[in-house]
């Protein structure tokens, strides 16, 4: 399943790991535990405190939830250049499926029914495309992390990989006492 995730999304890190906790010390004691994870980079975590609940949204969410701009772009593309060709395939599909079916209106006039049905596969696709691209399962976890922020509270944010570091960072917040919140 990652393999698939992977081809859609330009993004290294397609999960989000989030830990909230009461004080600063905890917080930054479990990023510096975090980071000595195997295949872990510096830009993979962050610390935010109270204080930056108070910066502007882009900044916050720019900087903090989603380091990897040059990724997200790549998402786009990915995302709408793959589900799109998969959706003109399906039309095509769905096309020979009622030709052999021997549907009237389809054998009548092939090419008048091939062109609208890869058309339409092809723009449910993009549709689809965009879906992928606004990553809903982000919001809700940016919405958390604000929060936790305007709750006087410490977030380590960490994006994994894949899901061996996943796994690894979620055991090393849970035995720091974190309250796990989790992407995708």
């Amino acid at each position: 399943m990652e393999y698939v995730l992977k081809g859609l999304f330009g993004e290294r890190s397609l999960t989000k790991v989030v830990g909230v906790f009461a004080t600063r010390a905890q917080a930054d004691a479990a990023a510096l535990e975090v980071q000595k994870a195997p295949g872990m980079a510096p830009w993979q975590s962050r610390v935010l405190g109270p204080q930056d609940s108070k910066i502007s949204r882009h900044n916050l969410f720019a900087r903090s939830m989603e380091p990897e701009q040059r990724g997200m772009f790549r998402t786009l593309v990915m995302a709408h250049s793959v589900t799109g060709f998969a959706g003109a395939v399906a039309g095509v599909a769905v096309f020979v499926w009622l030709f052999n079916s021997g549907i009237g209106m389809v054998v009548g006039s092939p090419w008048m029914a091939l062109f609208p049905m890869v058309f339409f596969g092809a723009v449910f696709g993009l549709l689809l495309g965009g879906l992928i691209s606004l990553r809903p399962d982000h919001v809700w976890l940016i919405s958390a992390v604000r929060s936790a922020l305007e709750q006087n509270q410490w977030v380590l944010i960490v994006h994994p990989t894949d899901a061996d570091q996943t796994a690894v960072v979620k055991q090393t917040l849970s035995l720091r006492g974190a309250n796990i919140l989790k992407s995708l």
